[in-house]
């Protein structure tokens, strides 16, 4: 069959189309590949840096072990294991749950807790399934455990306006927060209005509030959305923003976070980096007096999230000051293993701190001392707290270069309490390192 004149301008065209087409796909696709190697290289580079990072600090933080840690269930920071009761739910590990991020040591986190204790929560004293005596909400929420762990964790559920609302003391100008976050079923179809918000505000109940500070944090995987920063000032929106985050990889494997509130300031930090730092955000004086957890954009049912190890603490001394000053300070901001003395990465400010006082005073030597709750016999608790304390000694000897003959460490275990050992907060208060000027 013979194609008339016009079909053959018809089939010229649509070859060149054709032709024009595929040479924009090629094009795109020549610099996603380009944009593929770049992030490639750049994570392996990271990789390398974390790996002679940790080979140099396994004899500390992981004695015996010539590499990184494997994968393990979620861990709690006490001393003890801790027992559940009750015939609540336990949540079967999944390859979204499975897995703590293998320690790391972060010697430029500059994060500090605060060394008054006013609020924590295990839910050690909890029944699986209930839901906590130390909260409160208009929703729903019931605690569970995530495979073999007894470690205890709070379910909370997706919805407008749900709050859930931890019984502490009301906050003053300066305090930290921080707590420990899992989830099952966050992926790639996760929408990126999935996020859970951290309130600050002056409404005690069930509402915003007329005065508030919100930070968002999105649990999106296919795109990373960022950190959203709101506040409000007498029913007027002062500050709305997102900063660019990508959290995605952390939102996978049991993510701390880390909040400090001095004054006007909010700082965030996500595991070890600082995300948020903006000082004039929070209203003047002690207005934000409560504490919220919100979460909304979760499929119900199949995208879940989990908080344990929530600590809020009345800080803002300075422990380099107070050390230099009064010669001794008292914390439990450094945090190890459950029954071991690894020592947790968000600990390393504190630890750092303590290097900065000794590499300023030359001639300062200082004792190392470790306590432990009641949990656990009197020998095996005195032991952990010499160990403990030895791995603070090594911590500051091999990351911050401290001669070792300025340093000795001592174990109490159990034998001097600074709280109850029935009360979670006492425990918590009881788990300890001190600093003592020789």
């Amino acid at each position: 069959m013979k194609t008339s004149f016009v079909g053959k301008i018809l089939l010229i065209f649509a070859m060149a189309f054709s032709m024009n087409s595929n040479a924009q796909f090629f094009k795109k696709l020549a610099k996603k590949a380009e944009k593929a190697a770049e992030r490639t290289v750049e994570r392996r580079v990271e990789n390398e840096t974390s790996k002679k990072t940790d080979q140099a600090l396994d004899s500390i933080l992981e004695p015996g072990s010539s590499g990184k840690q494997a994968p393990k269930a979620p861990e709690n920071t006490g001393n003890g294991n801790q027992g559940n009761s009750g015939n609540g739910t336990s949540i079967p590990e999944t390859s979204e749950s499975t897995g703590t991020k293998a320690i790391q040591v972060y010697s430029k986190f500059d994060y500090v807790p605060g060394d008054k204790l006013m609020f924590f929560d295990d839910f050690a004293f909890d029944f699986v399934g209930d839901f906590p005596s130390k909260w409160n909400t208009n929703g729903s929420g019931e605690i569970v455990t995530l495979g073999d762990s007894a470690e205890k964790w709070l379910e909370l559920i997706s919805g407008y306006r749900l709050y859930y609302i931890p019984d502490v003391p009301q906050l003053p100008e300066e305090y930290t927060i921080e707590f420990d976050l899992m989830n099952v079923g966050v992926d790639n179809k996760t929408s990126s209005n999935a996020i859970l918000r951290i309130d600050l505000s002056d409404d005690d109940k069930f509402q915003e509030g007329s005065n508030f500070v919100h930070a968002n944090i999105s649990f999106c995987q296919y795109t990373p959305v960022g950190i959203t920063m709101e506040s409000r000032i007498n029913n007027r929106r002062d500050i709305y923003s997102t900063v660019k985050a990508d959290l995605r990889e952390e939102i996978q494997n049991r993510p701390h976070v880390s909040i400090a509130v001095n004054k006007q300031r909010f700082r965030l930090w996500v595991n070890e980096e600082k995300h948020i730092d903006i000082p004039r955000i929070v209203p003047i004086g002690e207005v934000l007096t409560t504490l919220k957890f919100h979460m909304n954009g979760f499929k119900d049912g199949t995208e879940r999230v989990f908080i344990s190890n929530l600590k809020v603490a009345e800080g803002g001394i300075d422990l380099r000051r107070k050390l230099i000053s009064e010669g001794k300070v008292s914390t439990n901001g450094i945090l190890f293993d459950v029954g071991s003395a690894n020592i947790q990465p968000q600990s390393m400010g504190i630890i750092r701190q303590i290097s900065q006082v000794l590499q300023q005073e030359t001639s300062m030597n200082l004792k190392i001392v470790g306590h432990t709750d009641a949990d656990g016999s009197n020998e095996s608790n005195l032991s952990l707290s010499q160990k403990r304390a030895e791995a603070v000694k090594n911590a500051l000897v091999s990351i911050y270069g401290i001669s070792s003959g300025r340093l000795s460490s001592q174990g109490k275990g159990e034998s001097e309490p600074v709280g109850d050992n029935g009360t979670t907060d006492g425990k918590a208060q009881n788990r300890r390192v001190e600093f003592i000027k020789q």
